[in-house]
């Protein structure tokens, strides 16, 4: 059995046992022996700057079990020690996360300790999936990612987008859209009037002929907005969207 004393609470640990006690006889503020839930080494050092270097040395595994009913003071340990060293993310609707980009760390050792810190921390929430997107200037992160079992989803020109199921049973995360969405604008106007237009770029047999204004809708772009946004863009007409006519 091992124990890491901090202050005057005692964390007692075996393989797969934590539990959380308070011996009267136990008390020290400069002593902290890094064992059991961390790397196995063990320093001598001031009782601050021993808990500060300490939320960097999660162990690189999720498994574990913590007696009791629930757990819950042992948790409460463990969230002190990692919460500070945690990427920042937002929850999505699936109960997964989704890693803000914008704030990652630029250097790979520091963002390997966070992401193992922040993956300890989101299986123990009880998150399902992770989103991880990596700009091109952060593509040397790449390989610490795949490292903690990450996988490519798809890949844009300015980031790619990586992602891992945490959750126990298969992944749910959907795999990467692989259809272009097309629409057609029947604008209408108060005379009862048609609005039909000819392609500049088109098929020798296609040439002259009238056609309503058609497109591809863009990414994260809504399909009445794509509708249009083509009738703009074809004929500089300003229009509002009524209704979808029909699906093919």
């Amino acid at each position: 059995m091992e124990m890491t004393m901090l202050g005057s609470k005692s964390v007692y640990s075996g393989s797969d046992t934590m539990l959380l006690s308070k011996p009267p006889c136990l008390y020290s503020t400069h002593l902290l022996s890094l064992k059991g839930i961390f790397r196995r080494d063990s320093h001598l050092r001031n009782g601050k700057s021993a808990l500060a270097a300490s939320k960097h040395d999660l162990v690189d595994t999720y498994s574990y079990r913590i007696n009791g009913t629930n757990g819950s003071s042992s948790n409460l340990f463990i969230d002190k020690l990692v919460n500070n060293n945690v990427l920042d993310s937002i929850d999505d609707e699936y109960e997964g996360v989704v890693v803000i980009p914008e704030t990652l760390p630029s250097n790979p050792n520091v963002f390997a300790s966070a992401l193992r810190s922040s993956m300890f921390h989101w299986k123990v929430k009880g998150k399902k999936g992770v989103w991880l997107k990596l700009p091109l200037e952060r593509s040397d992160l790449v390989p610490v990612a795949v490292k903690e079992g990450f996988e490519y989803h798809h890949a844009e020109k300015s980031y790619v987008m990586m992602t891992r199921w945490i959750s126990d049973g298969p992944c749910l995360l959907p795999s990467n859209a692989s259809h272009h969405v097309g629409v057609g604008s029947f604008v209408i106007n108060d005379n009862d009037e048609v609005l039909v237009v000819q392609e500049k770029h088109c098929t020798p047999d296609l040439l002259g002929l009238w056609k309503i204004p058609t497109g591809f809708i863009h990414e994260s772009e809504e399909i009445y907005n794509g509708a249009v946004r083509e009738v703009k863009e074809e004929t500089g007409i300003e229009t509002e969207f009524v209704e979808v006519v029909a699906f093919r």
